[in-house]
């Protein structure tokens, strides 16, 4: 767990280790693996979890920062064990954010998660779908960070909010 400095949290945690398989060109955890030799296979740390007990505070948390805790190579029981181990912690809110916002169809979240999806281009807005789809009372987030392409006439309806961002 890391205290950060991203401006809409206050805290990362990264339960699942390893190269994201997403492949993203301009991911910035890609080239921290490749730049410190980390190890890149895809491990679940469930222990990792266990230091938000030491935050005080009500605090954000960014979970799998480093990650796509959705994408289709993390087996539905990591999702799941890690849903429900920060069911522990109602005090904080915990951010969620993937590329693959399907899959929060299949799993339940109380209010204190906030899900969102990343859309960087054009080609695929489709994901913000999904997120209308939920019928919950989770904030909606969308992330387009990085914006690669003009994205016009958007609908933001049920989208609680929205991060932009450019090239890190």
């Amino acid at each position: 767990m890391n205290k950060t400095h991203i401006e809409y949290c206050d805290y990362t945690v990264n339960p699942i280790k390893g190269l994201c398989k997403g492949g993203c060109w301009y991911c910035y955890a890609r080239r921290m693996y490749q730049r410190f030799k980390w190890p890149q296979e895809v491990t679940y740390r469930p222990e990792e979890l266990d230091k938000i007990a030491q935050i005080k505070e009500p605090s954000r948390i960014f979970v799998c920062s480093t990650h796509d805790l959705f994408g289709e190579w993390i087996p539905d029981k990591w999702i799941f064990n890690i849903i429900t181990k920060l069911q522990n912690y109602p005090q904080h809110t915990f951010l969620l954010l993937t590329k693959n916002p399907k899959r929060y169809l299949d799993f339940t979240f109380r209010d204190n998660f906030w899900l969102g999806t990343t859309v960087d281009t054009k080609d695929n807005i489709e994901r913000i779908n999904y997120l209308r789809k939920l019928k919950n009372n989770n904030i909606k987030f969308i992330s387009f960070e990085p914006l690669l392409t003009e994205i016009l006439n958007l609908n933001l309806e049920n989208i609680d909010w929205i991060i932009i961002g450019g090239l890190t």
